[in-house]
């Protein structure tokens, strides 16, 4: 009888810290994307109130990026030294803080607290997924789902209610930025409980030397395929993040109208980027996803591009969403479908996300500057649209139905599996 109650205490306790960890799991996902996103429907206000270009604007955007690509390399080193949740834990500190600096005064203020957030944003991209792999190894694709949707989720809303919190009272686009910090002071009480744990200090995500593994990585065109991948349709993603309501404003939408269509552009993708990644999994490759998302992009952003009818553009920004959803989920996936084990997995998301991100840090800043030179937004948006064709060619390729293949190995074995 004792021997049945101290078992069922432990199955209690247990299911208790798996529903503490999936809540922290969650309230990270939900910060990973709103501190970028809500800057977005506020970049006009911004920019008119520190009198800066639309270029220097763009860098708001850039910024985050830049830190995403020098820092991805890292995280997993860093990870193995002092454990996954400690490393977790003071990137959500950093996260609080750059979010108080952001809003705290002027330009200067604004720029530090942006690269701040985005170093803190760039340990949780990383190594949330191969955290995922390693504490719900069975369920890495439903997982990457519930933790993409609340991102996603959390950078719908930020986005659409952004304006609407400004307006409140004297709060204005500082306040608004400021309120979002709020949700990273949750997720931050929330994480404490996972300070206990030692297993994520095990060699799972990184070695102090790197194995051969490590090296295929960098010479592999399946890597490579994948990196420009995730990092063209990043770079779509974050320009019009940023650009967005400004182009929307341009065919007649009011300031807040254009934010709320940047939430429906973000709120198309939510059901998306929890379906993917279970369609994907179940699948022998990911060829005709990949596709579909480039496709999508290209119908979504050619609407964007040759009409000012508002049905239109609400319905080419819906295909955006879905299509940047699905592009980032399989993004996820690859990491783990395309490689042979865990460590193998977090050095493939090290570099993607560091390259990839790189990518990204491009658009926004390029995007402005088109804008800036030619005073409309053809080009830029000619721009994406090839964007999407060399998204379609790198998607059917990392859709494959095989994994990398050591350095030594990789010529004598096509690397087929199934």
């Amino acid at each position: 009888m004792s021997k049945n109650i101290s078992t069922s205490l432990e199955n209690t306790q247990g299911r208790k810290k798996t529903w503490l960890l999936l809540i922290g799991i969650i309230l990270i996902g939900a910060n990973l994307r709103a501190p970028l996103t809500s800057v977005g429907s506020l970049i006009s206000f911004i920019r008119d109130d520190l009198g800066i270009s639309n270029g220097l604007a763009g860098t708001i955007t850039t910024l985050p990026l830049l830190a995403f690509a020098l820092l991805s390399p890292f995280a997993p080193k860093i990870a193995n030294r002092i454990g996954m949740e400690w490393t977790i834990f003071i990137s959500l500190i950093l996260l609080f803080c750059g979010m108080v600096v952001r809003s705290s005064f002027g330009s200067v203020s604004l720029f530090v607290g942006t690269m701040i957030i985005g170093i803190a944003i760039a340990f949780g991209n990383v190594l949330l997924p191969g955290f995922i792999k390693m504490n719900f190894p069975l369920k890495i694709g439903i997982m990457t789902g519930v933790y993409a949707v609340f991102m996603n989720l959390f950078g719908a809303l930020a986005s659409g209610l952004s304006v609407p919190i400004s307006s409140i009272g004297r709060i204005g686009w500082k306040g608004s930025l400021a309120f979002w910090g709020i949700f990273s002071f949750i997720a931050l009480l929330v994480w404490i409980p996972q300070l206990g744990k030692q297993k994520q200090r095990e060699s799972l995500l990184a070695t102090e030397t790197p194995s051969k593994k490590a090296n295929s990585i960098w010479k592999s065109p399946l890597a490579w395929s994948i990196t420009l991948f995730m990092g063209l349709q990043s770079l779509i993603f974050y320009t019009l993040i940023t650009w967005l309501p400004e182009i929307l404003q341009a065919n007649g939408y009011s300031t807040g109208g254009a934010g709320w269509m940047l939430f429906l552009m973000q709120f198309a993708l939510i059901p998306i980027t929890f379906i993917i990644p279970v369609i994907a999994e179940k699948m022998s490759n990911q060829k005709v996803l990949s596709a579909l998302a480039a496709i999508l992009f290209i119908v979504g952003i050619a609407g964007l591009l040759l009409t000012s009818n508002h049905f239109i553009l609400a319905i080419s920004v819906i295909l955006i969403g879905i299509a940047g959803g699905s592009a980032f989920s399989l993004s996820m996936m690859f990491f783990s479908l395309r490689t042979s084990d865990g460590k193998q997995a977090a050095e493939m998301s090290g570099m993607a996300q560091s390259f990839g991100y790189l990518l990204a840090a491009i658009g926004p800043t390029m995007f402005g500057a088109f804008h800036d030179i030619t005073s409309g937004w053809q080009v830029p948006l000619i721009t994406l649209l090839v964007v999407s064709v060399i998204i379609l060619i790198a998607g059917i390729q990392a859709g494959e139905n095989r994994v990398i293949a050591d350095t030594q190995s990789s010529k004598a074995s096509s690397a087929h599996v199934g």
